[in-house]
């Protein structure tokens, strides 16, 4: 079975050059503050065009799915946009919220085409989820998935672009985990 390369970087996920980047939107597609805010900067006016159309057609996104734009000026193929939970304390399913975000995004990734898929810290910033947590949560659902994803399917390429070192430390520690415990399925990491 091939593997997915998958691999945590620190940088500026707007300046990626791969197949597919994932915002991690609001549910109004408004671009935002932190990772949105830059990739609708970075991408241009025809993001927020592309958003309105499907507010005008669906009202939005829900928390947990995932939709696709144009990339703008991005210098990749597709943008997907999804919504992360606003952390409640862990008593309103942000779990399986933030573990629906990561599915959604690899499904539609994997419907477009995408071999290499780069992904941000969904919900860490001001949606408040607990880093460490949301961390393993992507990791252990990004495992899931390639494990269960037919291999004409599955991206070639998976990256965490941090924009903060804590939490590029946190990947990297969790990472080496994955590897050492054997809980990474079958995907090779690097």
């Amino acid at each position: 079975m091939k593997g997915t390369g998958i691999e945590a970087i620190r940088g500026d996920i707007t300046a990626w050059g791969g197949d597919a980047i994932v915002n991690a939107a609001n549910s109004g597609l408004f671009g935002g503050g932190g990772v949105d805010g830059a990739i609708h900067r970075a991408g241009g006016p025809a993001i927020a065009e592309e958003c309105a159309e499907i507010r005008r057609r669906q009202g939005g996104c829900l928390p947990g799915e995932a939709v696709r734009t144009g990339p703008g000026r991005l210098g990749v193929r597709h943008l997907i946009h999804t919504v992360g939970p606003i952390w409640k304390g862990g008593s309103a399913g942000e779990r399986d919220i933030l573990a629906r975000c990561y599915r959604s995004s690899l499904k539609l990734a994997a419907e477009l085409g995408a071999r290499s898929v780069a992904f941000p810290n969904i919900s860490t910033g001001i949606y408040g989820f607990p880093k460490d947590e949301a961390c393993g949560i992507a990791l252990r659902t990004v495992a899931d998935y390639l494990a269960a994803a037919a291999e004409e399917t599955r991206p070639e390429e998976i990256v965490f672009i941090c924009f903060e070192a804590d939490n590029l430390a946190l990947y990297e520690e969790q990472m080496e985990h994955f590897k050492q415990s054997g809980d990474h399925k079958g995907n090779r990491g690097k």
